[in-house]
Parts: C-alpha cells; structure tokens; sequence
C-alpha cells in the first residue's frame, strides 16, 4: 500500500508539473550511469533544460564509471582511460569550464614487441623514426595517416552539427551525415581489408596497426574500420590527461549541474500509460532495500547486453525493448609495483632498457600493451623512473596476469593491483546498428559504442542524446534526422 501511494504521489506530482503549460519545461530527468556518458549528458540536459529541471542519476559503482584510479604507494595511478587525444573538443570543453588543467606530458620511448624481438623502436629524432617507418614499410605509414585523416576530417562535422542543435535518432542516421554510405560500409568491414584498398601493405598492418589495436581496443585487424580508424587516429598527434585524475571531468560536471547522485543499481523501467507525454517508472535497489520514482525523460548511459548481470528489464513497451544480445570482452588493467625483466625484452642489462611504452603483435601473447606510467599529480620536480629501478607499469590484457606470467615480466615486485572492464563492445558482431531513441523520452547513449568506443565518442553520444530529447519533447522535429546537413549548415551561418 505503502509503495503504491508513493507511486500515485510521484505521477500525480508530475502530471501536476505537466498541466502549468503545454510547452513546459520537463520536472525531472532519470539518468543510468555516472561515467563520462552519464556525467556528461547531464551538463548537456541542463544547458538545453535550464537549471531548475531535477536530474537524478543512478550510480551503481563510483562516479567516473572506466575513468578511474588506482593507489600505488601513496601515489594515484590511471587505471581506466588515460590519455585524450587533441581533437576531442568536448573533453576540451569540459576541462576548461571545470577550470582544470592539463598534466605536464613526460616524454617516454615507445617500441613494438613481437615475440622474439622488437620490431619497431623508436628513437628521440623524429626524422630517424620517419627513415626507419620508410626504409621497412614504404610509405604504407602515409597512406594509413591519409586514410585517418579523411576519416576524421568527416567525423568532425558532428561538432558543427552540434553546435546548430541537430541530433539523430539511430547510430545509422548519425554516421550517413557525416561519411554517408561510406561511414556506414566502414562499420561492417575491416581495417585489413579497408587498409589494403588504399595501399597499405600487410606487413604494415600485422606490425604496426595491430599493434596499436591491440593496446587501444584489445582487438585485431579483422575489427570494423570505422573503429579501427577512430583508434588509430587516438595513437597519433598530440595527447593530454587531466592534472589529478581524468576521472575529475565526471564528479565536476555532476556538481557543476547540482545533479541527484543516487547510488543504486537500477533494474528496470516501466512505461506508464498516461494521456500526453509518456513517464517512466525506474525501479532501482541500494543498501537501503528497494526504491523508485517516476520521470518525464529517462537516458540509459550504461551498456545495455547479456554479459551485464544487472541488466535493465523494459516492461510495458509495445513492441518490446530488446537487450542487446552481444558480447564486451574484459580488459584487465594491472598495476605492478616492481622491477621490469628488461631480459625477456632482450636487454640482459636493464640500465641499457629505453622504452617507456611496450606494444604487441597479435602474436600469442598473454599481455596487449605494458606502460612505465606516471602518477595523476606531477610535481615540477618529477622524473620518471630508471629501468633498473621500481617503477608502476601498467599491463593490459585479456585475462587476469597469472604468477607465472609476471614473473616472465618482472624480476621482482612489490605489489599487484587489477581493474577489469568490460571497456569496449566485440565490434563486428552486430549486423545491424543500434538506436538512441528506445522509445519517445526513453534513449541509450551508449548505443553509438557499437561504431566506436572511446571518451570523446560516448560525449559525442551524450550531446546527440540531450539534443535528441529537447527536440522532441518541443516537438523540434526539422532538427532531428535531417539530410544533407552540409548544406543546411552552411545557410544558416
């Protein structure tokens, strides 16, 4: 009885907000998810909603969600996402609004490993480096640069786009504005494939490009090329961190918006029939037993699949909202506290080991990428650490490092911390792209994920989204799923 007054009060509240216009404003928004996605599409909702509407948002974990740390020794250590690259406007944004600052950069080697040897090192000049990429590979590097470059040269309009207030209801309807069908047949084919039709040779992209796939994604070649090139495109040119942990852009924009942080695991969201505009019932469990409460706008910003034990359940949709039935492979960050075997990188004296950053083939191997790494909080007096000294290096791989496998890559160590994400989505297993829009107010950011998984995209995400739900609930529908938006653009400047 108890349960349902509190519903009756909650729906009565809302229909009550609901009567004062019929162009009012909506009195509160559910959001799933406090990571980047979350986070961000929060401040997006507020900036196009105003500061009086109520954002709620359900976090199961911590605030930050794949943006995290990890304390070593007294230190904080990035054990998510670490770097963004200079083109990642949003990320951009953020940090200057926040009054943030970005992480003096310490310059470290980097070299590819294959198994028995290296099979690229690079060197501090950068001419040497260019020479060394020619004389082994042509210029199979200027062609893949190239093809990256076109690539985002399209994907960049989606801040134009943006900024005029045009949004997209499917992943689908996205991409075609911005590379048309070349964008969409990029999803369904691989980086192999699509790198060999422009030249690049094979032995090029068994070193080189896999290599980078493999540390950025976990995932070979034979992924999708829209992916693949946004990847690729996040190894090259100028990259940057946040003084302190890149994790602050989530907890500052939620107190910048003066967002309700709820943490609980929501479990699902039920459709009330109501005359008008549609609400939402979420029901969601916490320490305190179980809750719920109604809203005009519900945005899902967590992955929505089979592999999640706490899937969201739809009830009351006709037709009926799927779980995606797709998998996300772990990845494995470990942070080792030690001494490097510089000896299975074939350097028996480790004073004489240069590289900071270790890559991998796609040969067997039991790690992706191996990283000398530097705390959140740099002092002007921080250097980083001699091969021969204990360092924090940091290991990706698939599964958790076995005794045996960190013996193979330290001589000794003093400590093992792990973090296991289910970062990014097994691309190429769909065969179809997924929607934002799940119903009328109801969306999943993560759904563009499926295209490409990053940071800067799943921003990208959470201003379609926002966009999304303010065109609609005004009923703004020349804003959304538009053609040719170039054109349209480009008159209205």
């Amino acid at each position: 009885m108890a349960r349902a007054a509190r519903l009756l009060a909650a729906l009565a509240a809302l229909l009550a907000a609901a009567a004062t216009g019929g162009d009012a404003r909506p009195s509160k928004i559910a959001v799933v998810g406090a990571g980047i996605g979350g986070s961000a599409v929060t401040h997006f909702l507020q900036q196009h909603f105003g500061p009086r509407v109520q954002i709620d948002v359900f976090e199961k974990g911590t605030v930050g969600g794949r943006l995290a740390t990890i304390s070593v020794n007294k230190q904080h250590y990035e054990s998510g996402a670490a770097s963004f690259h200079s083109l990642s406007l949003h990320m951009q944004d953020f940090v200057k609004h926040l009054g943030l600052k970005h992480r003096r950069e310490v310059v470290g080697r980097s070299a590819i490993f294959g198994g028995e040897h290296f099979v690229l090192e690079e060197t501090d000049w950068y001419l040497l480096n260019l020479f060394r990429l020619w004389w082994h590979y042509g210029i199979s590097f200027l062609r893949l640069q190239m093809w990256v470059e076109e690539v985002m040269e399209k994907f960049m309009r989606i801040y134009k786009y943006q900024a005029h207030g045009y949004a997209f209801s499917g992943v689908e309807e996205l991409l075609y504005s911005l590379g048309e069908s070349s964008f969409i047949n990029m999803t369904q084919r691989s980086v192999a494939e699509s790198l060999l039709q422009v030249g690049v040779t094979q032995r090029f992209i068994d070193d080189i490009v896999s290599a980078v796939l493999r540390a950025s994604y976990g995932q070979s070649a034979a992924m999708p090329a829209f992916a693949g090139a946004m990847a690729l495109a996040g190894a090259q040119g100028i990259l940057w961190s946040v003084e302190g942990g890149n994790k602050l852009v989530c907890s500052g924009l939620l107190k910048l918006t003066k967002a309700n942080v709820i943490h609980a695991t929501v479990t699902s969201v039920t459709l009330q029939h109501t005359e008008g505009k549609p609400l939402y019932l979420v029901e969601y469990e916490n320490e305190m037993g179980i809750g719920f409460d109604v809203y005009d706008i519900v945005v899902i910003a967590t992955p929505l699949h089979l592999d999640n034990s706490s899937t969201i359940t739809f009830e009351g949709f006709d037709p009926p909202i799927d779980v995606i039935q797709d998998s996300f492979p772990p990845t494995v960050v470990s942070l080792v506290h030690g001494y490097l075997n510089s000896s299975y990188f074939g350097f028996p004296d480790p004073k004489l080991f240069p590289f900071a950053s270790i890559l991998t083939t796609d040969f067997p191997t039991f790690f992706c990428a191996l990283d000398n790494i530097c705390p959140v909080n740099i002092s002007t007096s921080f250097r980083r650490k001699q091969p021969q000294e204990a360092a924090v290096w940091r290991v990706q791989s698939h599964k958790p490092l076995l005794r045996s496998q960190l013996k193979t890559l330290f001589r000794s160590y003093y400590s093992v911390q792990t973090a296991e994400w289910q970062a990014h989505p097994s691309h190429g297993s769909r065969t179809t792209l997924p929607r934002f829009a799940l119903h009328d107010q109801l969306f999943h950011l993560n759904a563009l994920e499926w295209a490409a998984s990053s940071v800067e995209v799943m921003a990208v995400a959470a201003k379609n989204v926002a966009l999304l739900a303010y065109n609609r609930w005004y009923q703004d529908l020349d804003k959304i799923d538009q053609k040719d938006l170039m054109h349209k653009v480009k008159t209205e400047l």
